[in-house]
Order: C-alpha cells, then structure tokens, then sequence
C-alpha cells in the first residue's frame, strides 16, 4: 500500500532526507545526521514537520463540558482564552489513552493536539463520550500544515517574518497567538518537543510550501537546519518527555509517568477519577525514570532488562544517546522512591552498563530554556 505525504514530502526528497514509514506516513528520519540536526537546535534553530500534526477541532455550547469530562487536568478552571493546556485523556482504570495538548480559543472552540499515531483512538473516544452533548468534533489534520522552529534562535528567526510580538511578555511559554508569518494568516504556538524556546505553527496546507521557504530563507542567517524525528526522539530524551506507544500507553497512569503535575486527581466527574485518587492516596509501586550513563562503551535499546542490587526490577521503555549532553540515556518504570541510585542495564546479548536513576530531566531540569 502507497504511504500519505505530509505537504512536505518533495521537499524532503529534494533536501535528500533518509525516510521512514510512520502509521502509514513517509517521514523525514533524517536530513544530514542525528547528532548536527540534534546541535542545531540545541545551539540555533532545528526546523521540524511532524508526519501527522494537526488539530481535532471541538466546537460548541458543551465543548468545555466534554474536555472535563474526559481530560484528567480541570480545562475550565486552568484554560484561559490563548492559552495550551498539557494533559491526558484515561479510562475508567486510569490508563493513558494518550498525552496531547489543548488549545483554548474560546470556551466553546479547543484543539486537541493528539499524539500522532493515536488520533483515530482519539477522536473516536471523543465521539463516544460526547454522545448527546452539543460539542462537535471535526478532524482538521489535513487541511491543515505543520513546522515547528526549535532552538535559541528560533525568536530572532520568526520575528524576520512577522510584526507579532513574539517576547516572552507578550507570548510567554503554552500559550499561543494568531498571527500573520511570511503573508500567511497562522496559529503561532509557543510550544514544542525540545526543551528550547520554540514555536509551533498551524496554517492553511495550500501554503506549506511558500512557508517552508520562508522559513529556511530567514532561516539561513541563523544557520537554520530541516531535522527528522532521530533528532526529535533524541532532543525529547534528553528532556525525560515519555513518548506514547514506548513510554506509556493504556497500561500505565500519569502518575506512574511522573506526570504528577498535570493531573488534577481531585476534578470531579472525570474519566479515570476513582482509579487514579487511589493511586494518589495509596502511592504508586513504579514511576516512569531516566537512567543515565557515564560510559559510551554500552548504549540501552529498548526492551533492555534493568536490576538493581541484582534484581530484576524492570525494562528499559525508550533509549537514545544525548548528543549534546554526550552520554546515553534510557527510561524505564521503576519501584518507587530510587531516585539517584545505581542500576545495572543488560542487553539481550548479555552486555551490561551501569546507570543513574534520575527522576528529573537530564537536560536544563528546571525548564529555564523554554521559558526564555
């Protein structure tokens, strides 16, 4: 069967980008390699297009109504007008169904910014929850275009482009504006995948290319690189953001995810209330932890097994090497409460490393970049 394209698929051929197929989708794995398109944005401004990224769009009189009933963080009382809420939708027993972002335009029009690969399970569970109530879900996704600038200099970048005021006054971290980009009316996001300052931005598919060049022309003098989903899945590790599908799925809580933050366990009425006020009030037997490595002679893959004091205790989730942090770097659920000890990975070939447990994220744990 023929994969779909997102509308950048002839430029990342022209670009000669290596591809890969994701839920069906031709992407962008990598342009250059791993490790520069990794520094880029780092240290100046890495340009993504996530293969399915878009927004499923929920409109009407019980809009708000239905997000509370089926996210686990209070949409009525966190989200504002402009404002993007991080939360999760679960089932009855607490699992995540997925992790995704919502958009407040008004308290009766949001986006859901799905994870890729769970749209449809999304948009389904949305439908069926929202069954009798005045709330409208339309999949938006294709008519929809994607880049997200990632990067120190993704500000200096995108101010070439528009007259919005992009300071962090006016458009501070998860919060989002619309606004005029290279002549194109947009939704511009102060959100991301990085860890850096960085903008997401939603416009019209019909002018994805001439916003693709736009971007890369001004991009130029900050020394602007088209990255894949190897730098994504690499810059996000070393950030510790669980990713679905490896880190977490509909087995695992967000509070066994360590997303303790962005649960309102208290909210009435919601999806998942009971099973997740237990684990609140009894305390999770795992969390979801990063494991990092001094030594570059053993890498983790996923599915690597993980003992401490010569136990068993768990599996690695996910693993990349942090190419700006220079070290390898792993997740993995763990019995609750070890935080900084050491751990001992091994491979399927019998390969073993030793590692740190570290409940924060390897990179600028304190979240300073972002919100620059």
């Amino acid at each position: 069967m023929a994969r779909r394209h997102t509308p950048y698929f002839h430029k990342f051929v022209e670009a000669g980008a290596e591809l890969g197929d994701r839920i069906g989708f031709d992407a962008a794995v990598v342009f250059s390699n791993v490790e520069e398109e990794h520094l880029a944005t780092r240290e100046r401004v890495g340009v993504y297009d996530v293969y399915y990224q878009g927004p499923l769009d929920v409109k009407g009189p019980d809009a708000q109504a239905l997000l509370d009933t089926v996210l686990v963080r209070d949409v009525a009382r966190r989200s504002r007008d402009g404002g993007v809420l991080y939360s999760s939708l679960c089932d009855e027993a607490g699992g995540m169904l997925d992790d995704l972002t919502v958009y407040r335009h008004s308290s009766e029009h949001f986006w859901l910014i799905a994870t890729p690969s769970r749209v449809e399970t999304v948009e389904s569970w949305l439908r069926e929850q929202g069954a009798g109530m005045r709330a409208y879900i339309t999949n938006t996704i294709s008519g929809h275009a994607y880049l997200s600038l990632q990067g120190p200099r993704s500000r200096e970048l995108l101010s070439t482009l528009t007259d919005a005021d992009l300071s962090t006054s006016a458009l501070p971290y998860f919060r989002f504006t619309e606004a005029v980009v290279a002549e194109v009316p947009m939704v511009v996001s102060r959100t991301g995948y990085s860890g850096e300052l960085g903008y997401e931005l939603y416009y019209p598919r019909d002018y994805a290319e001439h916003v693709w060049d736009a971007v890369f022309s001004a991009g130029a003098a900050v020394d602007a690189k088209p990255a894949g989903l190897g730098a994504l899945r690499s810059v996000r590790m070393e950030k510790k953001y669980p990713l679905y599908g490896l880190d977490v799925n509909d087995t695992t809580s967000p509070l066994e995810a360590n997303l303790a933050w962005a649960v309102d366990v208290d909210k009435d009425g919601y999806i998942g209330r009971d099973a997740l006020r237990r684990q609140r009030d009894d305390g999770v037997s795992r969390l979801l932890v990063g494991i990092e490595f001094s030594d570059d002679a053993f890498v983790p893959t996923t599915g690597d097994g993980v003992s401490l004091d010569g136990e068993r205790v768990g599996t690695v989730t996910s693993a990349e090497y942090g190419w700006f942090l220079r070290q390898p770097l792993a997740m993995a659920y763990l019995p609750a409460g070890n935080a900084d000890q050491k751990v001992v990975v091994t491979s399927s070939e019998g390969a073993t490393g030793t590692g740190v447990v570290r409940e924060h994220a390897f990179y600028d744990p304190d979240g300073t970049r972002v919100k620059t």
